[in-house]
């Protein structure tokens, strides 16, 4: 058999267990299952609720105002907001809360990772709750989040992102990819441990918590691997919930290559979690790994296509590679109503999420705060 056709069978294999055949033996699996989290809603302590913030003067107010109404006690909740620089009128809108007990810590513009690290600096809670200026929060979800430790096995909890519809089209789409993100997580807390968690909306114990490198993208894949290598269990508490506007159209894309980049520069500076130290693994790099690996497949995929010997079979696969792309590319002049919508639709944030994926090595190439840019949503709070 030639090298080519070896080379072509081998990398659709591969291609094929990482979008159908991980996510199916996930289903199945009846392996090892850690034992049932001991959470108990009537556990309290006290937590600082750091949130680091850069220019977010549209949504400041409401999510001070949001964090105010937790349903969890006012006098063991403290709230340190970061501002990271910010021009705009985000640190005057928070000092109108410093009667209520809000602590401001302005600081020169150097990027959330430094920001956090002031946050954690400032910090005086046994829980650190992290979470973003944009997205609102469920009255409950502080609650949930802390009631988990009162299990002394649990390091960090991620709460669970439901992100509000976008319609069609590419939010659509990502909303699909996302409610499948979420599902994993919930399996993987059943096995044992995330590898990351949700960045709007985690928390987790401060004697666990360190600074990290200034130029850290992925905060909430550091800070919980901390934990997790010490030996507690990272989880997914679906009853703690935060929301999401609907990005922009045409702007996912550059948040999934900053995402994905994060990966990239947490993959390159913990190579523990390709040892044998890394409980998770085996789902590592079935589920995370291969995340950035899949786009390097496919580019694998069709190379080995084009060096195929001439003939109707090869032609016809160039053919169905070459289609999936302009179908991709075509999908902006297509009618939103049109039944090919519903085939250009997904092909297009297929490719967008891979190219981005393609494009996030360059982590390694360029200054990260380069790759921060805020994400513009559809929606803008009074």
């Amino acid at each position: 058999m030639p090298e080519a056709w070896i080379a072509l069978i081998a990398a659709t294999a591969i291609a094929f267990y990482i979008m159908a055949g991980y996510p199916l033996l996930l289903a199945v699996l009846q392996g090892r299952t850690a034992p049932p989290i001991a959470k108990d809603l009537t556990y309290q302590t006290t937590v600082s609720a750091i949130l680091t913030v850069y220019n977010g003067g549209a949504f400041i107010r409401s999510k001070l105002e949001a964090l105010f109404a937790l349903d969890y006690p006012k006098e063991l909740l403290e709230i340190i907001v970061v501002s990271d620089g910010s021009s705009d009128e985000t640190e005057a809108i928070v000092r109108e809360f410093a009667g209520l007990g809000v602590a401001l810590l302005a600081i020169p513009h150097a990027g959330k990772a430094a920001a956090v690290n002031r946050g954690l600096a400032r910090a005086t809670g046994e829980i650190l709750f992290f979470t973003d200026v944009r997205q609102p929060l469920d009255r409950m979800a502080l609650r949930h989040l802390v009631a988990n430790f009162a299990d002394p096995t649990i390091g960090a909890v991620s709460g669970e992102l439901r992100l509000l519809r976008g319609g069609a089209g590419e939010q659509a789409d990502m909303d699909l990819y996302w409610r499948y993100e979420v599902w994993a997580r919930k399996r993987h807390t059943q096995i044992d441990s995330l590898f990351n968690t949700t960045g709007c909306i985690y928390a987790m114990r401060r004697n666990l918590a360190q600074p990290i490198p200034p130029d850290t993208l992925s905060d909430d894949a550091v800070l919980p691997q901390r934990a997790f290598f010490q030996g507690y269990r990272v989880i997914l508490d679906p009853e703690a919930i935060a929301m999401d506007y609907p990005a922009l159209q045409g702007t996912e894309f550059r948040r999934r290559w900053r995402t994905l980049a994060g990966l990239w520069q947490v993959f390159a500076r913990c190579p523990k979690l390709f040892t044998s130290s890394d409980r998770m693994r085996f789902h590592f790099l079935s589920h995370k790994f291969s995340r950035l690996m899949l786009p390097w497949i496919l580019v694998a995929i069709w190379v080995a296509t084009a060096a195929l010997p001439r003939s109707s079979e090869r032609s016809w696969m160039m053919a169905g590679d070459c289609g999936l792309v302009l179908l991709a590319f075509l999908d902006p002049l297509v009618p939103a109503r049109m039944w090919l919508k519903r085939l250009s639709s997904p092909a297009r944030t297929f490719l967008a999420m891979n190219l981005a994926s393609l494009a996030a090595i360059v982590v390694f190439f360029i200054p990260a705060h380069r790759l921060w840019v805020p994400t513009r949503v559809k929606t803008v709070p009074h």
